[in-house]
């Protein structure tokens, strides 16, 4: 018997026994899911799972009763829904349990994992955990509240790694690498000197940016014992902080809780908290949860199809498909609300295509438009995606709210970053003065700059100088201590302190937004290792004794941030504001940069300012307009009620030092 069907009835049988792989040709055809519900959505009546997966023959679910060991007590098909997302719904109060999913892909049953999403996890990320968010937040937590921040260039940026904080026996801490050392007060070293909370209080910074703080991969999260060290650039769930960090990584509420803490606590000093962010790769590829829930989608992929490695980890995650692009966004709006987080920074944002950047700098703005965001504008290796449509450094103009670290300034200050015996501008190089005046304006455009003589751009990148981030060092490479050890091993201790502070000077009185690498204070050292990323504790903690044995630094560092911000005029908010109210000087020598802050018109008490940096070797003289000025700082202090009074139109500027005077009266008003 033959059968006759209507065209509209056989096609749909046709594309009924297809299975999602035979229906999509490309990622470009795999449907975009809009909705705000993807992963868990608990209520003690019912928990909700849904997760998108077009390319899935068909997804379970299992429920255990444990985070690691253990069958699962349930398994349960989910349902194909709207735009290839799956979907089930459970009744009852699942609290406390632990679930994971796994998909049939071309017939085959992929790996058991964690969904994108995930809130709470077990021990090492295994599976995620059933949790009701409310319950996990501290006391007072309601009233938690970002620290006032008038303008982005009013930050000073102090970067730390959470278990560096207050691993080291001299940090006076009782919960040594955990979230909560930073809830501790009135910790004292083995000197007596302050450590911890009350340092950064004390040093007067305004933003703790932590190193990656989610869950990461490298950790064995069920044998702290053994002490194994990461910085944590290998991210396996990006909504879930660490475990290690944690006083009990097997509970999902207890990371949660005690991240909450930390910034409560950070919150209370009037200290905002940035988070590092690893959106651009994953600690695992083929067995990663994005991998096992739709293989290749959330990837770069090269000409050949294998995974594109511009991370130089082993992939690069495609931002620039829709589903990816939206998981960053979804998450960093996550943190910024469930965490009352106050800024991201984006690790190789390069490898990031531009509209990702300029949407996740949108949203996290309608949360609060305080909200701060930069990036390294570079990626490790070369990627598939357009070099036009990165989110590189050179087009930072082009993305508004977002903010890249100079390099340019780093290495004019300490040398090549990747040449350890090159000095720098601060060690004695000649050749650095117009790289230097490029920070000093906060890469923007400045009618003195010499462009062509710049080291690595040949024009402005910045359209306002909140766009640049200008520092000396941080995790990455050498501390600054070490690399001037390095590259001037013959000159003696007290000419090298010089150096750094001098390095410290230009950071803190630069236009745009300082950082400033954790314990550069007080020289901080890895007893010359160059990468660190997994050394031991001995060489990646913070030494807090050093505070007591350069206690003339860390006063010196107090007070340059005193200085800016006290005064204006070293924080102005526009391009145009620097090119109308800095000037740069002649000088007498090319180891010299020199420039002259018009205070007044800003709302600086100080109404003329000048700062000279003097990089070289020898003694140098820098001319003053002709009148009487109070020097404020050198090569030794920082003195806002004066050092000394500088009469005549010359002063003198001794090696590797700095000088900072504003006006008594001047000759000429000009």
């Amino acid at each position: 018997m033959k059968l006759f069907f209507p065209l509209g009835v056989l096609l749909f049988l046709v594309t009924a026994c297809q299975t999602p792989a035979m229906l999509y040709q490309s990622f470009a055809e795999y449907p975009i899911y809009t909705g705000d519900d993807l992963g868990l959505t608990y209520s003690p009546n019912e928990s909700q799972f849904r997760v998108w997966s077009p390319s899935a023959e068909a997804v379970q679910l299992h429920i255990y009763d444990h985070d690691l060991d253990g069958k699962p007590i349930r398994t349960v098909a989910l349902d194909p829904s709207e735009s290839g997302t799956w979907y089930v719904k459970l009744k009852g109060d699942l609290a406390g349990k632990y679930y994971a999913f796994q998909t049939q892909q071309k017939g085959v049953w992929l790996q058991e994992v964690a969904d994108p999403y995930v809130r709470a996890v077990g021990a090492n990320g295994k599976r995620g955990q059933v949790i009701n968010l409310d319950a996990t937040d501290p006391t007072g937590w309601a009233g938690d509240r970002r620290p006032a921040l008038r303008a982005p260039t009013d930050m000073i940026i102090y970067e730390v790694h959470v278990r560096d904080f207050s691993i080291a026996e001299t940090s006076g801490m009782q919960n040594r690498g955990k979230f909560l050392a930073f809830t501790e007060k009135s910790t004292v070293g083995t000197a007596g000197q302050s450590t911890g909370l009350d340092h950064l209080s004390e040093m007067g910074i305004t933003h703790v940016h932590l190193l990656p703080s989610f869950d990461f991969k490298s950790i064995d999260e069920t044998a702290l014992e053994e002490g194994k060290y990461n910085w944590g650039y290998d991210p396996q769930h990006y909504n879930v902080p660490e475990g290690s960090y944690a006083t009990n990584p097997h509970d999902g509420a207890a990371r949660i809780t005690e991240f909450k803490q930390l910034v409560q606590a950070l919150h209370r000093r009037g200290i905002r908290v940035i988070l590092d962010v690893v959106y651009n790769h994953t600690g695992y590829t083929e067995t990663s949860n994005l991998n096992q829930l739709v293989p290749g989608y959330y990837y770069r992929q090269t000409d050949s199809g294998g995974f594109s490695n511009a991370s130089g980890c082993g992939n690069e995650t495609a931002s620039d498909r829709a589903m990816m692009r939206k998981l960053i966004v979804e998450s960093v709006a996550y943190w910024a609300e469930e965490y009352h987080l106050d800024g991201f920074r984006f690790d190789l944002m390069g490898i990031h295509d531009q509209e990702t950047m300029r949407e996740v700098a949108q949203t996290l703005h309608r949360i609060d438009p305080s909200i701060f965001v930069y990036g390294e504008g570079w990626t490790a290796g070369e990627s598939p995606l357009p070099d036009h449509d990165r989110a590189l450094k050179k087009y930072i103009h082009q993305m508004a709210g977002v903010a890249a670290f100079s390099d340019d300034l780093r290495d004019a200050i300490k040398g090549h970053v990747f040449t350890h015996d090159q000095p720098g501008f601060v060690s004695g190089k000649k050749g650095l003065t117009e790289s230097i005046k490029f920070g000093v304006v906060a890469s923007t455009f400045h009618p003195q700059v010499d462009y062509s003589a710049v080291n690595y751009s040949d024009s402005a990148w910045a359209e306002v100088p909140a766009q640049t981030i200008n520092y000396a060092s941080c995790h990455d490479n050498h501390t600054l201590w070490d690399r001037l050890e390095l590259s001037r091993p013959d000159v003696p201790l007290d000419q090298r302190i010089k150096m750094h502070r001098l390095a410290l000077t230009i950071v803190l009185t630069a236009q745009g937004v300082p950082f400033l690498h954790a314990g550069t204070e007080f020289l901080r050292t890895k007893d010359g290792i160059e990468n660190s990323y997994e050394s031991p504790d001995a060489i990646n903690q913070i030494d807090w004794s050093r505070k007591d044995e350069h206690k003339e630094t860390v006063e010196y560092v107090k007070g340059l941030i005193r200085l800016r911000k006290e005064h204006p005029a070293f924080r102005l908010q526009s391009a145009a504001d620097i090119r109308q109210h800095l000037t740069f000087l002649e000088t007498e020598s090319d180891h010299v940069v020199a420039f002259r802050l018009f205070g007044r018109s800003v709302g600086d008490p100080w109404e003329h300012i000048v700062v000279a940096y003097n990089g070289g070797d020898t003694l140098a003289l820098q001319t003053l307009p002709a009148g009487e000025w109070m020097q404020v700082l050198n090569g030794n202090q920082v003195k806002l009620s004066g050092i000394q009074r500088v009469r005549g139109q010359r002063i003198q500027l001794p090696p590797n030092t700095a000088g900072v005077l504003y006006a008594l009266s001047l000759e000429s008003r000009d």
